[in-house]
């Protein structure tokens, strides 16, 4: 058949055509402008990145009649055969059927050749992690040291199976995953040179499916042409490569932030009527509002969610009047849930079991909200802004087994109450308190008088703040002159650091001048509290050790006797 793939068709014969794979491409470009070029090259990478192709490509410059260059002419002779595959000094071997000790063997023993009419004679091998142990080793001494004729380059997916004596061997070059919008963009610059009229949407459809693989993708553009006979639409993709539209993941997602469950089961129904696979449905999902919570949470989301940007404005657009711990409570759903649904032999009863905790299920509260909530609930606790009616109860008379409960019976209008009888307390509001009584600096001057001072500024900080008042409780009032108070912190310096806190040290600023009602500078330090009587034995005693030990008179006589110190006696 005279057809050519795609994937062969415009294969890269260049390093310029390569597709995101700049950090290998212009490395290896730079080594052969400088003739650093290593005997051994190392690709790594997952499938249809351009490992294998881009071994190619080295090997016409390194073999171009007008080289080594970093752009092979592709007219030559060398050119034309290694693009061909049909060049008789580059060798393209299967690693996975060719993996035997006795080929590799073949292999050592016709390095030593000259190659016929290239430079160089080039072997390639793919999948190189298929060799087995005895052909690695028989490999060894020929990697390390070839003759200056040959270069070896190998590809694979998987370099974690080959052994340390091969990578030590090799330059190793990692080839990453292509992003969605460069096999997009791509797809259009083909389908353009192929006169072929798809919807963006489509193509998007298939950079997707792609995975990261050039090559995947192709071939699933490929697929598509040879099933459509006239107009390529959308929903002919769509059915034909039985993916999961993006329109259909936003109407999904749409529900799911309503809470809208009815909507949310229509459209299970709907999938599963249309053929969906339930189990691929559920990790688009889990993508999906992936990607949602970032674009929320991120301002660079362009880097981090791998859509075209347009369908990023789109996603901003829904997730605006979300909260992210709405958008974190879903997807961590989602997410701990994915086991269920993989082992699930009824996924679509485990879909919507999934869907109804999420929506049964509140989000919880940030500790930053529950903190604040409290603080107001304390407020509004010790201070409350209605008075309102304090009534005691009297005691509640529980009857004795037995006993039938009747009508409370009526109190007699002359009987008397006794005097010991308590009166049931009726206020109309809260007891008065007293005046606020104020500090005065002048009177602040014996320790007595300090420490009774910081007692007032430690309960007035309790009504305020009653988490920070236990760290000022071990605290002392060292002396206050020129409106200036000086504390002193015991501990460690994690008490200072909490009450330098802005919201802490303008609080206890506030509280000090209302006690001093005039404003008042703070000078808050820690105080070291002393090392114990050991500690400090131990730390003059190696003091006087290292002071032996470094005497001139000590080193002479090691040095006249040949001898050590064998012990030192303070």
């Amino acid at each position: 058949m005279s057809y050519l793939v795609l994937a062969r068709k415009y294969r890269p014969q260049t390093f310029a055509d390569v597709v995101k794979q700049d950090h290998v491409t212009q490395t290896l470009g730079h080594a052969i402008s400088s003739g650093r070029v290593a005997h051994a090259i190392l690709f790594t990478g997952p499938r249809g990145t351009g490992k294998t192709t881009i071994a190619r490509i080295l090997a016409k410059t390194l073999n171009c009649k007008q080289g080594p260059t970093v752009s092979p002419c592709n007219v030559c002779r060398s050119c034309i055969e290694i693009t061909s595959g049909q060049a008789v000094d580059v060798f393209e071997i299967d690693g996975a059927s060719n993996n035997s000790v006795d080929q590799v063997r073949d292999i050592r023993d016709n390095v030593r050749y000259m190659p016929s009419h290239s430079r160089y004679k080039i072997y390639i091998i793919d999948e190189v992690h298929m060799l087995t142990a005895a052909a690695f080793n028989a490999l060894l001494k020929t990697l390390e040291e070839p003759p200056a004729h040959v270069l070896f380059m190998f590809a694979t997916t998987e370099p974690q199976k080959i052994p340390l004596t091969i990578l030590s061997r090799c330059q190793r070059h990692d080839l990453r995953r292509i992003d969605t919008r460069s096999i997009l963009e791509h797809l259009q610059t083909l389908c353009l040179k192929e006169a072929v009229d798809i919807p963006q949407e489509s193509l998007l459809i298939i950079s997707q499916e792609a995975g990261g693989s050039m090559r995947d993708a192709l071939s699933l553009l490929d697929q598509i042409l040879s099933f459509s006979e006239g107009e390529i639409t959308h929903d002919l993709v769509i059915s034909l490569l039985g993916v999961i539209d993006r329109q259909f993941l936003f109407d999904f997602s749409q529900a799911v932030l309503n809470g809208d469950i009815t909507e949310i089961l229509n459209l299970i129904e709907t999938g599963y009527e249309n053929g969906l696979d339930l189990k691929r449905l559920y990790s688009s999902l889990v993508e999906h509002f992936r990607n949602l919570l970032v674009v929320k949470i991120s301002k660079n989301a362009q880097k981090l969610v791998d859509v075209p940007p347009h369908e990023i404005d789109r996603m901003q657009q829904q997730v605006k009047s979300v909260s992210v711990s709405s958008l974190n409570h879903i997807f961590e759903m989602l997410f701990s849930e994915e086991a269920t649904l993989r082992y699930s032999s009824l996924p679509r009863l485990a879909l919507e079991l999934v869907f109804f905790r999420i929506i049964q299920t509140r989000p919880s509260l940030p500790i930053d909200d529950l903190i604040e909530k409290l603080d107001l609930l304390r407020k509004e606790f010790y201070h409350p802004s209605q008075h309102q009616i304090v009534e005691e109860q009297r005691p509640c008379a529980i009857p004795e087994p037995g006993t039938e409960l009747g009508p409370e019976p009526e109190p007699e209008l002359n009987q008397s109450r006794p005097e010991f009888e308590p009166r049931a307390a009726v206020h109309s509001h809260p007891p008065e308190r007293g005046p606020l009584q104020l500090l005065q600096i002048g009177d602040l001057e014996s320790e007595a008088a300090l420490d009774a001072a910081m007692k007032r500024i430690v309960d007035k900080v309790s009504e305020t703040s009653p988490a920070l008042a236990p760290v000022l409780s071990r605290s002392k009032l060292k002396k206050i002159e020129n409106h200036t108070l000086e504390i002193y912190l015991s501990g460690h310096g994690f008490n200072l650091n909490r009450i330098r806190l802005p919201k802490n040290e303008a609080m206890l600023k506030s509280v000090v001048s209302q006690l001093f009602e005039q404003p008042i500078k703070l000078i808050i330090q820690t105080e070291k509290e002393p090392l114990p009587e050991n500690q400090v034995k131990a730390s003059q005693a190696q003091y006087l050790r290292q002071e032996a030990l470094n005497h001139p008179l000590v080193a002479d006589v090691i040095e006249i006797f040949g001898g050590t110190v064998v012990d030192v006696k303070i």
